[in-house]
C-alpha cells in the first residue's frame, strides 16, 4: 500500500487539524485517492479464507494487518462525537465533530457495510457504552439505544455498534461493563482502554496487528490469529496452566470467554479480593492471543 493513501496519514492528518470542516477538508481528499487499489487491497481480508498465514511467508506480508489496525484507530477518532463524555474534570476533549453520515460515508465508500441493533444484543456486534441497571438481578441484557453504527467487511467485523443497554447484575453490572478497560481497543473518551501499541515508540506502535473474528455460515470465529488456548494447558497440566499470567488464572473460565467475546469484563470477578492485591491488575492481563477450544475440545 502506498503510504500516500495509507490510513496513518489520515490518522496523523486529522489529529493535527484544528480547523472547522475536517470531513471536507481532511477525509474527502484521503477516500478519493482511496477508492481504488486501497479499496481492493482491503477487500482481501472480507474472507475467513486464511490469508492473515499466507501473508506472513510474503514481504511486507502483515501490511494488510496493520493498515486494518491503522484504519480502525481512524474510526476511534471520528466516533469520538458518538461516546460518553470523560467523567474526569478537565478531561481534554479535542474532538472533531462528525455526523453518522459522513462516518458512514468515508467507509462505506471502502467497501464496508453499517448496522446497528439487528435481532438484539449479539456481543460480536455490539459494545456496551452504557449500563441502566435492572431490579430484577436476572433481567437479560436488552438494547435501549444504538448510540454509534457497526461495520462490517465482508464477513470480517472492523467496528461494533455502540449501544446502551438495561441488564440486570448477574448478565451486566453497571461500573464493570461500561466502565472496566476496553481491549484489543486504542482510544475511547469514557472508559480505559489496553491495545499492544500502547508504550511503544511513534513507529513501532503503527506495527500492531488488528483482530480478525469473521461471522461464517457455520458459525463465529473470534481472534484467528490467537494462538494461546484461553485455558492455558490446564486440560493436560493442571499444575502448569501455561500462558495464562498469575492475574488471569484467577479469572474463572467463564470471565476469561467473556473477556474474549465482549473484550471487557461484564461483572466483577469472582476473586476481585485476591486481585485487589495486585495494583492495576487489569492491566497485566494479555488476552490478546487468547482462543477458544476447536469444537468438541
Amino acid at each position: 500500500m502506498s503510504y500516500r493513501v495509507a490510513a496513518r496519514g489520515l490518522y496523523e492528518a486529522l489529529a493535527e487539524y484544528e480547523g472547522p470542516e475536517p470531513y471536507a477538508t481532511v477525509v474527502e481528499p484521503w477516500a478519493d485517492r482511496a477508492r481504488g487499489d486501497y479499496r481492493a487491497r482491503l477487500a482481501t481480508a472480507a474472507e475467513d479464507d486464511a490469508w492473515w498465514a499466507a501473508a506472513e511467508s510474503e514481504p511486507g506480508g502483515r501490511q494488510l494487518d496493520w493498515e486494518l489496525y491503522a484504519l480502525h484507530r481512524v474510526s476511534d477518532r471520528l466516533l469520538l462525537t458518538f461516546k460518553p463524555a470523560p467523567e474526569e474534570p478537565g478531561s481534554p476533549d479535542r474532538r472533531p465533530l462528525f455526523p453518522a453520515g459522513e462516518y458512514l460515508d468515508l467507509f462505506t465508500a471502502l467497501g464496508m457495510t453499517p448496522f446497528e441493533a439487528g435481532g438484539g444484543f449479539d456481543p460480536f456486534l455490539h459494545e456496551i457504552v452504557e449500563v441502566e441497571q435492572a431490579d430484577d438481578p436476572l433481567a437479560p441484557i436488552e438494547i435501549t439505544e444504538v448510540r454509534w453504527p457497526g461495520l462490517m467487511l465482508g464477513r470480517l467485523l472492523f467496528n461494533r455498534a455502540g449501544v446502551r443497554i438495561r441488564a440486570g447484575v448477574a448478565h451486566a453490572q453497571r461500573g464493570v461493563a461500561d466502565r472496566s478497560p476496553l481491549y484489543w481497543t486504542f482510544r475511547r473518551r469514557h472508559r480505559p482502554t489496553v491495545d499492544l501499541s500502547q508504550g511503544w515508540g511513534s513507529n513501532s506502535r503503527w506495527r500492531t496487528g488488528f483482530r480478525l473474528d469473521y461471522r461464517t455460515p457455520t458459525g463465529d470465529r473470534l481472534n484467528v490469529t490467537g494462538n494461546c488456548p484461553i485455558d492455558g494447558s490446564a486440560a493436560l497440566h493442571p499444575e502448569d496452566p501455561g500462558n495464562l499470567g498469575p492475574e488471569e488464572r484467577l479469572l474463572t473460565p467463564g470471565e476469561r470467554r467473556e473477556l474474549l467475546r465482549h473484550r471487557c469484563l461484564l461483572r466483577a470477578p469472582e476473586a476481585a479480593a485476591a486481585l485487589a492485591g495486585s495494583p492495576g491488575w487489569e492491566r497485566d492481563l494479555t488476552p490478546f492471543d487468547w482462543r477458544l477450544p476447536d469444537l468438541g475440545a
